[in-house]
């Protein structure tokens, strides 16, 4: 008998369930991804989603652009 398979490794992501991209930056106001990212996602290599995730602090914070153009 052959052992059960061993279920697949969840795929680690930044979405925080705010999905709204702001079009002035084209970042995602929850996780800072681009629309083509987050499609792209289940697709990518591992190490892509780690550079992107790597990259993603030093990304402006769409959130606080947005704030700033309401003063």
């Amino acid at each position: 008998m052959t052992p059960a398979p061993t279920p697949p490794r969840p795929i680690a992501t930044p979405c925080v369930k705010v999905c709204a991209v702001d079009g002035t930056s084209g970042y995602c106001l929850g996780c800072r991804r681009t629309l083509a990212e987050i499609a792209g996602w289940a697709r990518m290599s591992e190490q892509q989603r780690t550079d992107i995730l790597a990259a993603l602090p030093a990304r402006p914070d769409p959130v606080a652009t947005l704030m700033a153009g309401r003063t």
